[in-house]
Formats: C-alpha cells, structure tokens, sequence
C-alpha cells in the first residue's frame, strides 16, 4: 500500500484480488474501495442481523444465509467472493460460527 492510503486491507480480502502467482488483478487503489466498502456493509448489517436473530429467533446460519442471498443479487453491488466475505466478516463481528461455504465441485 502507499502512504497516502491509510485503508487495511486484510490478507482474507486481498487473496479475493490476487492471481495464483500473487499478482493484483485489480489497482491496489481499487481493492481498498472494495474492502472498504465490504467492510462498511458488514458493519452496517451487524444490528439488523442480530436484531433478527434476537426479535424473531432466527437461527444464526439462517440470518447469515438470507445476508448472502440478499448480497448474492445483482442490485447489491458486490461480486459472489465479496458477498461471501462479508457474510464471514459479519459472522466475526457477531462471534457466530462462519457459514460454511459451498463446494464447487
């Protein structure tokens, strides 16, 4: 990172934007408006999620899924790697277990 972008980005969202030879695919400016923005959209999910899960008694792993089909959608703005990570950052930030994420196979 320059010096003139004070923005972490963590190394679980920088393997989202690297090749298999650690190369960026995108500018390194570019991937910390994306990990800001995920970050930001984590954090704003964390009242509304626990919320749910408190008020309605929804499983936490649903609450998490329903995040990521929401964030699955093409209006949400993110691509399916973002949504899956911030679907796990909010996970952390509520201490709930991670979801599991499919396998591709």
């Amino acid at each position: 990172m320059s010096d003139d972008n004070q923005t972490f980005v963590p190394p679980s969202f920088q393997a989202l934007y690297r090749d298999a030879r650690g190369r960026w695919t995108l500018p390194l400016r570019d991937v910390a408006a994306r990990c800001e923005l995920c970050e930001d959209l984590a954090q704003h999910l964390t009242e509304h999620c626990r919320g749910v899960h408190v008020d309605i008694g929804a499983d936490a792993q649903d609450v998490l899924g329903r995040c990521l089909q929401g964030l699955l959608q093409p209006e949400a703005g993110v691509s399916s790697d973002e949504a899956h990570w911030i679907v796990t950052r909010l996970a952390e930030l509520l201490n709930w277990p991670p979801p599991e994420r499919p396998s591709t196979e």
